[in-house]
């Protein structure tokens, strides 16, 4: 993200793009500017919702300045745990539920972040996500 960038919408997909291409640099810079984490880009969706999976740093910020782990995408019903689960990423997984995310929570088609782990063969997922307390609810102390 380039320091002055300014969007046709005010603004409110500069934080949503750069926690898409992983920009940890550019999301800290518009936290600390004041910007909601949980606002919503021009698709209606979060940070959170459509931040590169990949970068567990991006979810750690967003969740330190008080993002929603637990807002489903108003398309799917997904929330960042499915989706981590779904594509394996283990560490976001983690980060995303000691930063509150739910486990026992389904997304429109009915599906847990375990189901999908257990669907895409995520082995690691799955273990983890067996691992958590009753009901898959309770994050880790961290």
């Amino acid at each position: 993200m380039q320091a002055g960038a300014v969007a046709a919408d005010g603004g409110r997909d500069l934080l949503a793009n750069a926690a898409a291409q992983g920009d940890v640099q550019g999301v800290r810079l518009l936290l600390e500017a004041g910007m909601n984490p949980d606002t919503v880009n021009s698709f209606g969706r979060t940070p959170l919702q459509v931040m590169m999976m990949g970068n567990t740093q991006v979810a750690e910020l967003l969740l330190q300045r008080g993002a929603d782990p637990n807002r489903p995408d108003p398309r799917t019903g997904s929330l960042p745990v499915h989706d981590a689960a779904r594509e394996g990423f283990l560490d976001t997984l983690v980060a995303l539920h000691r930063g509150g995310a739910r486990l026992d929570l389904r997304d429109k088609s009915g599906r847990l972040p375990i189901d999908l782990a257990v669907e895409s063969g995520h082995q690691q997922v799955v273990s983890y996500l067996r691992a958590q307390p009753a009901r898959n609810a309770a994050p880790p102390q961290a």
